[in-house]
């Protein structure tokens, strides 16, 4: 009798913790740097520097980059090449906005806008991409189709730029956890 009426219950709880993307693995606060902290789940640890010169191909890298075991699921910390002035929120969104559509062939905005974190204004996009290959190159025809959440955090002499990025057929997996870590930073 009270497995009855405790049915409807347990129905209602499993599909809110699976169904619905509820994070089941830990997340664990991470140092960044002296004045950056982020909760990461365990399966993601700090990249190698072969890892870190193969996805960062740039003379400045990042101030933290972390990846799974298989290397297809990343979360890194950059400095911006650009600067901006902490009031230049809405004209800075347009910038890293445009940026964003000129990296990539195809790209479905999932969210976007300003919000605040622990007091702290950061833009964030959310989105799906596809870059096409090349069909003259071998073993570069196949399209690469990812799913990425960036923030940005715009300081007086930097901006911080925060990216969470999986394939895309992993997205169902990673999205409520990326919304999670992103939720956690924080900036002295």
């Amino acid at each position: 009798m009270i497995l009855k009426r405790l049915f409807p219950a347990i129905i209602i709880v499993s599909a809110a913790l699976f169904g619905f993307g509820f994070s089941l693995a830990k997340l664990v606060k991470t140092k960044v740097s002296n004045d950056i902290t982020v909760s990461l789940p365990t399966s993601l640890f700090p990249m190698t520097p072969e890892d870190i010169g193969q996805r960062f191909p740039s003379v400045r890298a990042p101030l933290g980059a972390y990846t799974t075991e298989d290397r297809v699921v990343d979360f890194s910390v950059n400095i911006s090449a650009t600067q901006w002035y902490p009031d230049d929120y809405e004209m800075s969104q347009k910038f890293f906005r445009s940026g964003i559509y000129n990296l990539y062939d195809k790209v479905e905005m999932l969210g976007e806008g300003i919000h605040e974190i622990h007091k702290k204004k950061f833009i964030f996009f959310e989105f799906e991409s596809r870059t096409n290959g090349d069909r003259r190159k071998l073993g570069a025809s196949d399209a690469i189709l990812k799913y990425t959440y960036i923030q940005y955090y715009i300081e007086p002499k930097r901006t911080l730029v925060f990216t969470f990025s999986c394939p895309r057929d992993r997205k169902e997996e990673w999205q409520q956890m990326a919304h999670e870590m992103m939720q956690s930073i924080k900036v002295k």
